[in-house]
């Protein structure tokens, strides 16, 4: 809509990320130097529950001569993504339940040179992650590649691991302390605003509160992927928190 900060809202949303991962645009660096390594500069992207629409962003600063189609089904993130890239002819967006089994029928091509995700697949369990990497294993062309930036937790280092998150939530409770936006604060400003409050609102009618999937191990997506018809599958990046997994069919 008119009038609507569109940038000041996907500034917001970057922000409101930080908080839980300070290192993010890291991350985004690293995948993006794996798409150029594996793609070259002017890859034809589909940005896998794009939320926002943050990867494409990124993407078409670093690519001017790249395309993305975002695909997602939260009707709030999308408006934000629909409103920033608003003109700009490199951009699809393309609403679609990524658990429904014809999802990829909505999508404008059959093959991409680079599918991307971030922060987004670990809401879904481990069976329904399964088929998705399969349908992927379609979409990807010969010698393109598939990244999944997000939270895998390796269960055979419990020391570690309560160790490193009691270490990020001290650093949080003390930024949220000082005014940061947490996930629920993000919400409750953008139930508020007339031109997302609806949106928002058929969101939690969709997803309810933000729940967490089976969250596997990096090693447990290496081989789905393999086994779904990748090639190879490593992490190319890791945080303390979060792995950036690489997959090339």
């Amino acid at each position: 809509m008119t009038g609507t900060d569109w940038a000041g809202w996907q500034q917001s949303w970057d922000r409101q990320q930080e908080w839980y991962m300070p290192d993010r645009e890291e991350r985004f660096r690293v995948m993006l130097d794996m798409v150029e390594a594996l793609v070259g500069p002017k890859p034809r992207i589909l940005d896998l529950a794009c939320g926002t629409g943050s990867i494409t962003d990124r993407a078409l600063k670093r690519f001017p001569e790249a395309t993305s189609v975002g695909v997602d089904l939260d009707p709030a993130l999308l408006a934000i993504a629909e409103g920033y890239f608003a003109g700009d002819e490199r951009v699809t967006f393309v609403t679609a339940d990524l658990k429904d089994p014809d999802w990829t029928a909505r999508l404008p091509h059959d093959s991409y040179d680079a599918v991307l995700t971030a922060t987004a697949l670990h809401w879904l369990h481990s069976e329904p992650l399964t088929a998705l990497y399969g349908q992927l294993a379609g979409l990807v062309r010969d010698g393109g590649v598939f990244m999944n930036a997000d939270h895998m937790i390796d269960g055979t280092t419990p020391r570690i691991n309560a160790a490193e998150r009691a270490q990020r939530h001290a650093r949080m409770d003390l930024e949220k302390a000082a005014g940061v936006l947490d996930w629920a604060d993000w919400w409750a400003l953008a139930a508020k605003d007339p031109v997302l409050a609806e949106p928002t609102a058929r969101r939690f009618e969709l997803y309810g509160e933000h729940a967490d999937g089976d969250m596997p191990s990096p090693a447990w997506h290496a081989d789905a992927l393999r086994a779904a018809g990748f090639g190879e599958a490593r992490a190319v990046w890791a945080s303390p928190s979060d792995t950036l997994l690489l997959a090339v069919k």
